[in-house]
């Protein structure tokens, strides 16, 4: 396969490269593009330096590419990914542009892998949402053992998911708290070392954040569930890498505990670390640098027959972004689907 990667010497891109190579993702060829400010970079793929492209209007015409992976903003992902879908690659999108357009699917391959036919006009397949990715691992297995009522879910989201900027802020900020200088928050509203921030995006009329949003509308989509009742709050923490989710979740019929986690144990790219006894259930440091999805916490809501609360660990630049969106390529390839 030829493949390309746009916003390749981003946080999610560079994470990508690195996903390519660790799966032994079929490529012949890999081309990387950025902007102008990547200019004159190289980036290491199979012992090999490879030269980062300015990306432009005619960055995919020639190149004859299999796959477009796009680990930019929704803007450019607006302006650049139907041009590499016309030029005849598969477009899997990382942003929130096209995740709710009615002809493009949103996939995470271990939900709804029957959704990779619905791409097939225009080319372009959306990544969910890093927070989403991970709850569908988990609440896909719950409705097919008994149909979800409700969903109530609470993020704790590393600051890697605002960038490299806010990461190196979280950074400086820790060493000017010790140092005792002052700080001056800039990726975020208020300082995030050694805080929680109530606020990812911004807000909205109905007073829930986009990114709240995205977990409702998203969720409904890939479960095919339009009526789902499901609520969020997405908070910033200050961890380096992986989101956390504590979910609150309503069945239509009680469940015995035991076959939940039988359930969710045999559910592909589900780890269930449940054993409070022993001091064993999911964190985010553990979660880091891993592909899977982690649920543990498993216990009854004691103000509800039929609900359950779960805690849910994934690292966010990996199955929430990078690995999804190749997992997808992989699944055009297992499905036979070529644009070219």
């Amino acid at each position: 396969m030829r493949v390309g990667i746009v916003g390749a010497t981003g946080l999610v891109g560079l994470e990508m490269i690195k996903v390519l190579e660790e799966r032994n993702f079929p490529i012949s060829e890999l081309f990387l593009f950025a902007s102008e400010r990547s200019l004159g970079e190289r980036l290491s793929f199979r012992e090999r330096d490879l030269p980062v492209e300015v990306l432009g209007p005619a960055s995919f015409e020639t190149k004859n590419l299999d796959f477009v992976l796009f680990a930019t903003s929704a803007g450019l992902s607006a302006e650049y990914a139907d041009r590499a879908a016309e030029s005849g690659a598969i477009v899997i999108d990382n942003s929130s542009h096209f995740r709710l357009f009615e002809d493009v699917p949103l996939i995470v391959p271990e939900v709804n892998p029957q959704a990779i036919h619905q791409s097939r006009g225009r080319g372009v397949i959306a990544n969910p949402n890093c927070s989403t990715i991970q709850m569908m691992v988990v609440l896909k297995p719950l409705q097919d053992l008994s149909p979800l009522q409700r969903v109530i879910v609470s993020t704790y989201q590393s600051v890697s998911g605002a960038g490299s900027d806010a990461m190196e802020e979280l950074h400086q900020q820790v060493l000017a708290s010790f140092n005792h200088q002052p700080i001056e928050p800039k990726a975020f509203p208020y300082q995030i070392a050694f805080n929680c921030i109530p606020q990812i995006d911004v807000f909205l009329e109905n007073g829930m954040t986009k990114e709240e949003m995205k977990m409702v509308s998203e969720s409904r989509k890939i479960l095919g569930l339009p009526d789902l009742k499901i609520s969020a709050t997405a908070v910033r923490v200050s961890t380096f890498i992986s989101h956390s989710e504590s979910l609150n979740v309503d069945l239509k019929e009680p469940q015995p505990l035991e076959k939940i986690r039988e359930v969710l144990s045999k559910s592909p790219g589900l780890v269930v670390l449940d054993d409070p006894k022993s001091k064993v259930y999911p964190t985010p440091f553990s979660a880091a640098g891993t592909d899977s999805v982690y649920v543990g916490r498993i216990r009854r809501d004691l103000s509800s027959e039929n609900g359950i609360h779960l805690w849910v660990v994934a690292d966010n630049l990996r199955k929430g972004a990078a690995t999804n969106a190749i997992q997808i390529a992989e699944l055009c390839i297992k499905n036979q689907y070529r644009r070219r």
